[in-house]
């Protein structure tokens, strides 16, 4: 059958034959051709739930205009050009239009440097092309591919089982139920419901063990995935940076909206001209908004993406850096992290404790022939045997699972042919009847269980990750399967070791240093978590068990948790439970978790960390990915995600200080002067120059004492700054004020020349002062900011020479002004420094 150029329906797949859903997407067993795949890509799209992964750089330009008041600004000057005023007009539509185009280029340039590093931790698949097994990102899978999937793997679209083997998905998303569900290939009743289609896979469900084969029928917004996200239209919950940035906006707009009714008001009943009095009113609201905030954040927070990408971590959610930086609770497994996560076999022991080479070969047939999760206990395995498979076949397996919490694998050789078992002891011993000693004779059980445990223990308070193995004999008639797991014999024990990685004290101490507290989640037993906590410094470590977890109340956890130092022997569904137990003590927690259940947890954290080597569901389910597995990498990305909220929240103080104290002030002089105290356009300049060195903060340099602790979004805080300096600004603004009319008896261009003069500089040099918490002479800011602060000082002192000063209203002013400029500005500068001395001791005491 011809394949047709529009996305294929193929309706009730599950209830088709195989060979009749091959022939209707034109596929075959082995998979598409590479031609045939990039056809379909054309024609169908990437597959993915997202329009788009950024808007094209157009919607991005006349998303500049969104702003309402910079849309009335917009419709005023042309209101203005109706009637003849072209010039005042222009001039204000230029100056919008280059704030816009500035905003523009900004975020332009924040998406790209996002969309690049994204690719970075792209989720892949195994994908059959030309017959061939290659892994391709997930975006590029479309219907009629041939799918390989193993533990970890997410399904990429809704698809039709072809072949599986102890197959069991997570399908949590879509059924609600929280045990894994077995698949098998087959033909299933048309009307049967999702969760009894027991032989299609659905795109965002993932495999919790065994491995398969499957055809790929649906991709993108077609899969069942598809359909509920478009029924919910649901979206990302705000991180508590974004409801940070829009309180700040209400805050804006309600002070916004009373100054222009007021000034709106006074200016009519003082009977100046409505067209001038509304383009006055318009900017001076578009003065005291900070226009380009919302590129200001996304250049910060794509910036400090990139650098913390140069220190190996990847921020997939940009506004997730926040979270990042005000963490004080990190949750970790200990493998990778706190350890070096190269697992070494240590010994492999009888019941009696003693050497065993049977127990080393049976370990190693069980590693070496199992095909489901690679892990580094099996990589272990299989490197300390010397033996070869020479003689030996896998006839069955049944893969490892976070239920069993063991694997079996089947083998033959002539005429033996064995299970064997491996996995963790208590649940390796539940499926025994009887133990082998070193002698090789066979007994009972309890006899030997005793002995088994003290061995377990002492291996254990050693240091060790202790396995059980066992074995049975089997028939090659039958193949092995999960319910033969019974009346196995039990052989001896596994000890391995993975020892901590050296410079893990430092790094430790370093998390401490910077506010974090770091809490190992482990599924190692107790003992084993106490050795390894003194090995790493916690003398007297409070350890909690899944045991005592489960016996537990909510309260009676709220309760413990803040105070556990190490939660031991943690079942994988009870990693989510303490994470959100300790978010609601108050706590910006995150979680670093790289395997197959972790996924939960990652959701749950303020921040889900995974690494690139995690399995794709945990690295889907993350905010941030490193490209490198440890605690010293996250230890500089905590640091680089401080600087990157610091120097948000320094545009936040500067726009709020500068732009609250000029409005203010323009708005009591208006009272007062029988001429605005400037035109439109001039505050839009005024506006337009006090942002552009400020646009380059994102390079400035962070002080120490900034991101040495987690600091959270405050707007209380910002509002008391606002008000303390904006007070000082509008202070120093009514001084100038009395300079002009009564020293030098200024007429209205010469005032507005002046006054513009004085509040551009006093505001571009004062970044200097609020931009750090140290006195300004002790925190020198980065070269781009010293450029762009000189570059415009000077731009301001030559303006009222050039030929553009009538156009905009400013004329020269006399000699004597710019001593009393200096005079002023220095005043402000030290009056600044002293307040702001005050105001942070203040914080600090009352905080």
């Amino acid at each position: 059958m011809p394949f047709s150029s529009s996305p294929p329906s193929v309706e009730l797949f599950w209830s088709l034959h195989t060979d009749e859903v091959l022939q209707q997407l034109a596929s075959g067993k082995a998979g598409l051709s590479a031609e045939q795949a990039a056809t379909r890509l054309k024609d169908y799209g990437s597959n993915t739930l997202k329009a788009r992964s950024h808007p094209s750089s157009l919607i991005l330009f006349i998303n500049q205009f969104r702003s309402p008041l910079t849309l009335l600004l917009i419709v005023a000057a042309l209101i203005s050009i109706a009637l003849a005023d072209f010039t005042d007009a222009v001039i204000i539509l230029f100056i919008t239009l280059v704030s816009s185009v500035l905003g523009f280029w900004q975020e332009k340039g924040a998406a790209n440097a996002v969309a690049g590093l994204l690719k970075m931790v792209q989720i892949k698949c195994c994908i059959i092309r030309d017959n061939k097994e290659t892994e391709l990102p997930v975006e590029q899978v479309v219907p009629g591919d041939v799918i390989v999937l193993n533990a970890g793997d997410v399904i990429p679209g809704d698809s039709l089982l072809l072949e599986s083997k102890e197959l069991f998905i997570d399908e949590a998303a879509f059924t609600g139920e929280t045990f894994p569900v077995e698949k098998n290939s087959g033909v299933v009743a048309a009307d049967a419901q999702l969760a009894a289609r027991s032989n299609a896979l659905f795109m965002g469900s993932h495999v919790i063990s065994g491995t398969a084969k499957a055809l790929v029928v649906t991709t993108g917004k077609q899969t069942e995935l598809g359909k509920i996200s478009a029924r919910l239209r649901t979206s990302i919950p705000e991180t508590e940076f974004e409801k940070g940035i829009r309180h700040f906006g209400y805050m804006l707009m309600q002070i916004t909206l009373i100054l222009v009714i007021i000034i709106f008001g006074i200016n009519i009943l003082l009977h100046r001209p409505a067209l001038d009095s509304i383009l006055f009113s318009l900017a001076l609201a578009v003065g005291l908004t900070p226009q380009l905030l919302p590129a200001i954040i996304s250049i910060n927070l794509s910036i400090g993406a990139k650098a913390m990408a140069k220190n190996q971590v990847i921020v997939k959610r940009l506004s997730s850096i926040e979270n990042f930086g005000s963490m004080n609770i990190l949750c970790s497994d200990k493998t990778g992290t706190i350890t070096a996560g190269k697992v070494t076999l240590k010994d492999t022991l009888d019941t009696e404790g003693n050497h065993s080479e049977k127990i080393l070969h049976y370990a190693w047939l069980n590693a070496s022939f199992q095909k489901g999760f690679k892990n580094p206990i099996d990589e272990a395995i299989s490197a300390s045997y010397a033996g070869d498979k020479a003689g030996f076949t896998i006839q069955a397996e049944v893969p490892y699972d976070f239920i069993r919490k063991r694997l079996t694998v089947q083998v033959r050789s002539g005429q033996q042919n064995l299970a064997i078992t491996k996995g963790a002891l208590n649940a390796v011993i539940k499926v025994c009847d009887r133990a082998e000693t070193g002698t090789g004779q066979l007994i009972p059980l309890a006899d030997k269980l005793a002995s088994i445990n003290g061995q377990y223990e002492k291996l254990s308070a050693e240091g060790y990750r202790v396995l059980g193995v066992a074995y049975k004999n089997s028939s090659q008639a039958t193949d092995f399967t999960r319910n033969d797991e019974c009346d196995m014999i039990f052989l001896g024990f596994i000890a391995l070791f993975d020892p901590p990685k050296p410079e893990v004290r430092q790094t430790i101490l370093d998390l401490r240093n910077l506010g974090v507290q770091l809490k190992l989640i482990t599924g190692d037993n107790e003992l084993v978590a106490h050795s390894l906590a003194k090995q790493i410094g916690m003398e007297e470590p409070v350890i909690l068990t899944g045991k005592q977890l489960r016996e537990m109340s909510e309260s009676a956890l709220f309760q413990q948790a803040a105070h556990t130092d190490i939660f031991a022997e943690v079942e994988p569904n009870q990693k989510e439970r303490i994470i959100l137990s300790l978010k609601k003590s108050g706590n910006v927690v995150g979680f670093m978790g790289d395997g197959i259940n972790d996924a939960p947890a990652l959701h749950a954290a303020d921040v889900g960390i995974s690494v690139d080597t995690a399995v794709d569901v945990a690295k889907e389910a993350a905010d941030i990915v490193l490209l490198k597995n440890g605690l010293d990498v996250l230890v500089t990305g905590i640091v680089a995600g401080r600087k990157t909220f610091t120097n948000t929240m320094k545009y936040i103080f500067m726009a709020t200080s500068a732009n609250f104290g000029n409005m203010f002030s323009m708005a009591g002089a208006s009272l007062f002067l029988p001429f605005l105290p400037l035109l439109p356009k001039q505050i839009l300049l005024t506006n337009l120059l006090t942002d552009f060195p400020e646009m380059t903060i994102a390079t400035d340099s962070v002080d120490a004492v900034s991101v040495d602790k987690p600091r959270k979004w405050d707007i209380k805080f910002i509002q008391r700054f606002m008000i303390v300096f904006g007070m000082i600004s509008s202070v120093f603004d009514f001084l100038t004020f009395g300079v002009l009319l009564h020293f030098l008896k200024a007429d209205e261009k010469v005032f507005q020349t002046g006054w513009f003069t004085e509040s551009v500089i006093s505001a571009t040099l004062i970044v200097l002062v609020v931009r750090t918490r140290l006195a300004f002479f002790k925190s020198l800011p980065g070269r781009l900011l010293s450029i762009a602060t000189g570059a415009v000082i000077l731009a301001v002192l030559l303006l009222p020479f050039t030929p553009f000063a009538a156009l905009l209203g400013f004329t020269r002013l006399p000699a004597i002004f710019y001593g009393w400029m200096l005079l002023l500005i220095t005043g402000y500068i030290l009056m600044a420094e002293v307040a702001k001395k005050w105001f942070y001791r203040r914080v600090d005491r009352v905080g």
